[in-house]
Formats: C-alpha cells, sequence, structure tokens
C-alpha cells in the first residue's frame, strides 16, 4: 500500500509577488524540514469548493488572504488556518503581522520628529490594513493629537499604482500635513515617485514611513523607512499552527500576531547610520562580541536579542573581526576566501550598500580606539594596516554585491528566455503540442500533468490530458479519469515533493469564455516568480489562450466541413432547379406554357431564351405563354429579357404573353417607366386562354365550341367542370 506523506494545501490568489512567495517559501520551508509536502492551489475556497480541489489528500489548508467561501472548506473537518484575513464563520486561527504596533511605533517616531499633521494613506479592503489604521488613530489619540478624518487618503490597491493616484489627493492638500504614514512599501514608493515628479523634497516637505520592508525600500531615493514585517515567518507560524490543530492541540480562533520591527532609514528624516556609530560608539575596545554585536545588527538594522550570538546570524563575523585585529598587530590574516565567504554572507543578510559599507567604518572606529596605546611609528604602521584591510574588506564586499545583482540579472534573463520560448510553443504550436506539456523542457519543472474537466458544469471529475515528467517520476495514464479531490494523483507524484526541494502547485485553466481544467505543475519555487511577474501564471495564461485557439480552430474546421457540404448541397440543388427553372409545357397544340418561379438574373433570362427559342422551333408554337406569377419583382434588367425573348420568339413566327402581372407589378412597371413593347400581360393563365381562345387559335376554339354544345350539367358539376377546363385542359 503506498504511503502518502503528510500534506499541507495552500489556497492563494495569487503566486507572484513578495508577499504571496515569501509566504509560501516559509510554508515550504517549514514543511521540508519534516519530510511534508506542500500542495498549492491558486485560487479562493469558493474556486474549490467543496469537495475540494485535492481535498482528498490534504491534511490541512492554509487560506492566503481571500477567504470567500471558506465556510464550505472549514466543512471538509480539516485543521484550517488562515493567513492576513479573519473568517469568523470558519472558527479558525489567523495568522498576522502586529499591524497595529507596528504602525504604533512609526507614529510616535514621527511625533518625535516633532510632526502633528500625519496622514494615513491605505486601502481600507483588508483586515491588515484596517488594523494598522486603528493603530494610527490610537498613538494620535494617546498623544494628544486630534484625529482629522480629513487626513485619511484612500489607496485604491496596495500596490504603486493605488500610492500613485493616492498622492494626487495629497498634493491638493499640500502646507496641510507635514508627514503620512503610508499602508503598504508599495503604496509609499508609488507615492514618493509621484511626490517627487511633483517637486516635493522628501522628508524635507513630507516625511513618509511605509509597512512591510519589501527589498524596493532599500533602494529608493532616499532609502524608505518602514515597518518590518517578515513574510515567511507569517508562513512558518501558519504551518506550525496548522500541525498543531492536527495533533489535537487546541488552537483558540482568531488572531495569532507575529512581531513587527520598526526600521530607520531616511525617509523619516533620520539618519540610521550615524545614530548607530554614535549609539554604539562607547563599546569597549577589547569586547570583540560587543563588536561582532554591532555589526550584525548594522547589517539588520534592528536590535539582535541578548540570548542570539552574533555568529549564529552572520557566521563570518568573527574572520571579519579576526583579520582586522591580524591587521592591527601585524600578524598573518586569515585565508582571503574566508573574509570573501563572510562578505556573501552579509550581502545575503542585506543587500543595502549603506549597511555594507558601515561595517568598514564601524571596524575603524573600532580601531582608532584600539591604537591609543603604541607609539607613534608602531601606530602608523598599523594605521596603514588597517586602512589596507578596510579597502580590501569594501572591494569584496561590493564584488559579493555586484554578484549577487549579476546572479540575479542571469536568472531574470533565464526565466525570460524560458517565457519566450513557452509563449513560442504554445502560441506557435500545435494542440499536441500544447496539451502534451513538451513545452515544460525549456522550463525549470520536473513534473506536470494537464486535466480538462470532463463537464465544465459540474467540475465534478478530470481528464488527464497531458502529462511530463523529467526526473523519470510515474505520470498518470492519459484518457484517466478522477474525481476533483483526488487530483493530481498522490501515488505519481514525485518522491522530491515530501521534504524535498519541489512544491505542487496547482493552475486553474480559465479564459473568459471556459473552465478548462488544472495544470499541476512540480518544480523548484524559484520557477513561481520573476520580480512582481509570476512565471507559472503566464504559463497558465498561455496555455488557457492555446486551447481556445485550438477550440476555435476545431470548430471552424467543423464549421468548413459543414459549408462545404452545404455548398454541395445547394449546387447540386442549384442545377436542379436551374433544370426545372424554365420548364416548356405543351399546354396543347400551337401554345407552350412556361411556368416561371423565382428571381429572374442574367443566367436564367439567358436560359429562358434558349429554351423558348427551343421550344418554338421544335413545337411549331404559335403562342408562348410566360407565367411570371412566381417571379417576385421585375425591374428594367427583367423587362429587358422578356422584350428579348418576345423578340426572338416573334422572328419565328410566335407571339409570347405574360400571365400573372398582378396590379402591384404594372404599377411598378409604370413606375419604373418600363415598356414591355408588343408583350400583352394577362392577370391569370384562365384570362390568357380565353383571349386566346377569342383571337384565333384553333383548338381553343374548337374546345370552346364542344363545350357550348354539351348537354346541360347540374350547376356544382359545371362550376367544377369549368374550373378544371380554366386550369390546365
Amino acid at each position: 500500500m503506498h504511503s502518502r506523506p503528510t500534506t499541507i494545501g495552500v489556497l492563494t490568489p495569487f503566486l507572484d509577488g513578495f508577499y504571496f512567495t515569501s509566504v509560501l517559501r516559509g510554508i515550504h520551508q517549514a514543511a521540508q524540514q519534516r519530510g511534508h509536502r506542500v500542495l498549492v492551489v491558486r485560487g479562493t475556497p469558493a474556486y474549490v469548493q467543496a469537495p475540494s480541489l485535492a481535498g482528498g489528500q490534504v491534511d490541512g489548508w492554509i487560506v492566503v488572504l481571500a477567504t470567500d467561501g471558506i465556510e464550505l472548506l472549514a466543512q471538509a473537518r480539516v485543521p484550517l488556518v488562515t493567513v492576513s484575513s479573519c473568517a469568523p464563520e470558519a472558527g479558525c486561527p489567523t495568522v498576522m503581522p502586529d499591524n497595529r504596533e507596528g504602525v504604533r511605533s512609526a507614529v510616535r517616531h514621527l511625533i518625535e520628529h516633532g510632526h502633528r499633521r500625519i496622514a494615513f494613506v491605505g486601502c481600507m479592503d483588508q483586515d491588515d490594513i484596517r488594523a494598522r489604521f486603528d493603530g494610527y488613530m490610537e498613538t494620535l489619540v494617546e498623544s494628544g493629537i486630534p484625529f482629522d478624518p480629513g487626513l485619511v487618503f484612500d489607496a485604491d490597491n496596495n500596490w504603486h499604482s493605488g500610492g500613485q493616484r493616492a498622492a494626487e489627493a495629497l498634493i491638493a492638500r499640500r502646507g496641510e500635513l507635514t508627514a503620512a504614514v503610508v499602508a503598504t512599501d508599495k503604496n509609499a514608493l508609488g507615492m514618493m515617485s509621484a511626490l517627487q515628479a511633483a517637486g516635493y523634497r522628501i522628508p524635507d516637505d513630507l516625511a513618509i514611513i511605509g509597512f512591510d520592508d519589501i527589498t524596493d525600500a532599500q533602494w529608493s531615493t532616499p532609502p524608505l523607512t518602514t515597518v518590518r514585517q517578515r513574510f515567511d515567518a507569517l508562513g512558518a507560524l501558519a504551518y506550525e499552527l496548522v500541525l498543531a490543530r492536527r495533533a489535537g492541540q487546541v488552537v483558540p480562533s482568531g488572531p495569532v500576531l507575529a512581531p513587527t520591527t520598526f526600521v530607520r532609514r531616511r525617509t523619516c528624516g533620520c539618519d540610521p547610520l550615524l545614530g548607530l556609530l554614535h549609539r554604539k560608539g562607547a563599546a569597549p575596545e577589547d569586547d570583540l562580541g560587543a563588536i561582532e554585536r554591532q555589526m550584525v545588527e548594522l547589517l539588520l538594522r534592528l536590535p539582535l536579542p541578548p540570548e542570539t550570538p552574533p555568529t549564529a546570524v552572520w557566521p563570518g563575523v568573527s574572520a571579519v573581526i579576526a583579520g582586522y585585529t591580524a591587521a592591527l598587530e601585524g600578524a598573518a590574516p586569515p585565508p582571503a576566501a574566508e573574509i570573501d565567504e563572510a562578505c556573501q554572507q552579509a550581502v545575503r543578510l542585506t543587500p543595502d550598500v549603506e549597511s555594507l559599507m558601515g561595517i568598514a567604518r564601524l571596524l575603524g572606529r573600532s580601531g582608532k580606539r584600539r591604537r591609543a596605546p603604541l607609539d607613534r611609528e608602531a601606530a602608523e604602521s598599523a594605521e596603514e594596516r588597517a586602512e589596507e584591510f578596510q579597502e580590501r574588506l569594501r572591494l569584496s564586499l561590493m564584488l559579493a554585491r555586484v554578484e549577487t545583482e549579476r546572479q540575479f540579472v542571469d536568472e531574470l534573463g533565464a526565466l525570460t528566455r524560458s517565457d519566450h520560448e513557452v509563449s513560442l510553443a504554445l502560441l506557435g504550436g500545435t494542440e499536441e503540442d500544447s496539451r502534451s506539456l513538451s513545452w515544460l523542457d525549456s522550463t525549470a519543472a520536473v513534473w506536470g500533468c494537464l486535466a480538462l474537466w470532463e463537464d465544465p458544469a459540474t467540475r465534478a471529475r478530470l481528464v488527464i490530458a497531458g502529462a511530463y515528467s523529467r526526473d523519470g517520476s510515474p505520470t498518470p495514464s492519459l484518457g484517466a479519469v478522477c474525481a476533483r479531490e483526488d487530483f493530481p494523483p498522490a501515488e505519481r507524484l514525485p518522491a522530491s515533493t515530501a521534504g524535498g526541494p519541489f512544491m505542487v502547485t496547482l493552475l486553474p485553466i480559465r479564459t473568459l469564455r471556459h473552465d478548462w481544467g488544472v495544470l499541476a505543475i512540480v518544480g523548484p519555487s524559484s520557477i513561481e516568480v520573476a520580480g512582481d511577474e509570476g512565471t507559472i501564471s503566464i504559463w497558465g495564461a498561455l496555455l488557457g489562450a492555446a486551447l481556445e485557439r485550438d477550440a476555435l480552430v476545431q470548430s471552424l474546421s467543423e464549421q468548413h466541413a459543414s459549408l462545404q457540404e452545404a455548398y454541395q448541397r445547394e449546387r447540386a440543388l442549384s442545377a436542379a432547379v436551374r433544370e426545372l427553372g424554365c420548364p416548356l409545357i405543351p399546354l396543347m397544340p400551337g401554345v407552350l406554357l412556361v411556368p416561371l418561379v423565382g428571381e429572374l438574373d442574367g443566367d436564367r433570362a439567358r436560359q429562358m431564351l434558349e429554351r423558348v427559342v427551343d421550344g418554338v422551333s421544335r413545337h411549331g408554337a404559335r403562342c408562348v405563354l410566360l407565367d411570371i406569377t412566381g417571379v417576385p419583382s421585375i425591374d428594367a434588367q427583367v423587362a429587358h429579357a422578356l422584350g428579348q425573348t418576345q423578340r426572338a420568339a416573334s422572328l419565328l413566327g410566335a407571339r409570347v404573353r405574360l400571365v400573372g402581372v398582378r396590379p402591384e407589378l404594372a404599377m411598378r412597371l409604370v413606375a419604373l417607366d418600363i415598356h414591355l413593347g408588343d408583350l400583352s400581360s394577362h392577370q391569370s393563365l384562365a384570362s390568357a386562354l380565353e383571349d386566346l381562345a377569342s383571337t384565333g387559335v384553333p383548338s381553343l376554339r374548337t374546345r370552346r365550341n364542344n363545350a357550348a354544345e354539351a348537354p346541360p350539367r347540374s350547376s356544382r358539376n359545371a362550376t367544377s367542370d369549368t374550373g378544371r377546363r380554366g386550369g390546365w385542359e
């Protein structure tokens, strides 16, 4: 019996962006430590429904942000935890950063700078943001500053664009406020760019503090003061709570707060590096542990807990201290490779150049205090060696920083090339290429499975339409059917997803017109993000477009075949109609009847002329009755064709009469000023025959005389017989 590993499902509306990928990373790292599997579904509880997609193999759910329909998920009776969005109806714990206290520290800091007119900017649609707003109001009241609703500015989203649009409202209130607390860093960065474009100097004209401490906050101009939250810590804490509930431990519903930290940079008006150097400048010269702690705190931009040794955070700090000490004392320095490795570790802790350069400055300040007892010559020599070491340290730090940037650019380039190749394969390939998942060859994915809904209306069962394996892991059989709660088949997933480096990601494939199915992808987390653009999300959109295109091509092909068949039937019918379109009926000796039905175009006019001439010649006809009762209209072209027929027949000694000239047709002829020449017209066939009988057609006169000499009949029979003669006899 196949043993399935413990599997935790994650529901998230997005797979891209700093927030979502960091939360997923924290969850996955916690799962790896225990040998568990993480199965990520892009969607909301309302989408996965009940029974939930993959629910048959999930031992607990973590729902990130979007909680609509979560009560359905709660019915599954498996442990449930939400992240950053409360769901009282589910009765589950919610992991959130300490939003309230984080903003309180930001507002207090601005008040310490002397600000009293402090604005709040944020999108109030989210629980996190509303908690931050509550902290803002509470701190103002506690500080004796009246709350002014006019200083609250709404952002319509949590991204750069929301901050840019909010900046327009702030600019309109220029001079009425001196500082702003912004609910997210992306709002703050977008707002800063718009304000600076409008001529604002930050922080001189407006001090700004954000919230989140995303990487871009360190690179803004000036660097953004913010409240740091660890998104990966949110994911890890949510994972711990799910496991605790699964183990039967009592975890109360409601918020579970993760700590936040206020990070000073320059947009609030501080010079944090100088402040830290001065604050820590009095460390004892022989206390190398204190110096190590200062350096680590400089990289982290926050105090290090007393119980945490500096080397637990930055192992290489001891090598840097040892190298600098050796330079001061003239001893043999540590190997250069050790210093380079220490610098690479420092860059992994922070990419902030100001903090990295501050390490060398901090060493220099320490060295000056330690050189005091030396004589002048020895002090100069020690100072020269120390400066050389500092320069070597700065160079190594910068090389490590540049290498990090180079690696990022290389990864981004690889992702761009991969996405380009995927787009070419999906949008330029065949239906077989799209469904076979062969396009995953150009990606970092190691396993994939495409399943389409058997019935999109019910979305109850999935049919395997494509499978891919790079690492030799088994794949589901094509055409196999599985229930939504059993997809993807757990026994077919690679072993590397249980405590290994890979996550399982389920991506619904949907377009505006169709919900096609689900794409399951197994691969490293790096394939999920390129900055704020989700790679897997792009694949899903392209695959949906390819399926839509293939369906459209198939539909067009079927329509083309149907039209071809209809065209062939129409041609056959048209040929039959043309064959019968101008029938010659020898009504009696010397008289031909030609009933016409439908429009008279040029082809039928020629056919009529040829058939009449041929009929007059073969039958020796003296009269041709053209019955146009079934012709919907007569125009000048039709009248011309009728005139030609009359002239051709007259050359052969026959006369053409029009039958079925209704009053509306006659009025039409008059209105168009159409003259039929020698053509005589009759409203009905009976009147035409009556006229022929009176004007000298022998056969008609004979029949008329015979009818007059016949014995009398009853009125009913006489009427019936007359009607018959007036028709075709």
